[in-house]
């Protein structure tokens, strides 16, 4: 049985761009890229060979870890979602019991996260304790810098 990939539809809309990008675009480079360092002769001492075939090798194995992904992806659309506990998708905002700060995140697909983007893994310690919560509710996450208390403030389905 094949495990299916969570994920947004933007997310999984940006995975398919970067997989057309290395195949159409990035590949064709590299190709070109790997037979102007072979015109320069001896490949045993050739940098630029070696460098085009190094990234020939992880574009390749993208591209492959790319196609398997977006074969096995399960769209989840958060603006067809509602109801009051948080689950993948939703858009939570916290303040942090401590420091006062808020902060608003969403739940994603683990390719799609992007802390600085407020975008978390489903998988995240903090995202792993939001899911089933309610507004109002309180979780306590163990942070690097230690445990972090909050409390939702908002969820939306966006």
């Amino acid at each position: 049985m094949v495990e299916k990939v969570p994920m947004t539809k933007t997310g999984a809309d940006q995975l398919r761009e970067e997989l057309r990008w290395r195949q159409q675009e990035e590949r064709p480079r590299i190709i070109q890229a790997i037979a102007e360092a072979r015109a320069h002769g001896d490949l045993s001492e050739n940098a630029e060979y070696h460098a085009a075939k190094e990234a020939q090798s992880y574009n390749e194995g993208r591209i492959g870890e790319l196609e398997d992904v977006t074969t096995r992806a399960e769209i989840v659309d958060p603006a067809q979602m509602k109801g009051p506990k948080i689950k993948f998708g939703a858009t939570v905002k916290l303040v942090d019991e401590d420091t006062e700060e808020e902060k608003t995140y969403q739940i994603v697909g683990d390719l799609e996260a992007d802390v600085k983007a407020g975008k978390i893994s489903i998988s995240s310690p903090i995202a792993r304790a939001l899911i089933g919560k309610e507004v109002g509710d309180g979780i306590e996450v163990n942070a690097p810098g230690g445990a972090r208390a909050y409390e939702i403030l908002e969820i939306n389905w966006r």
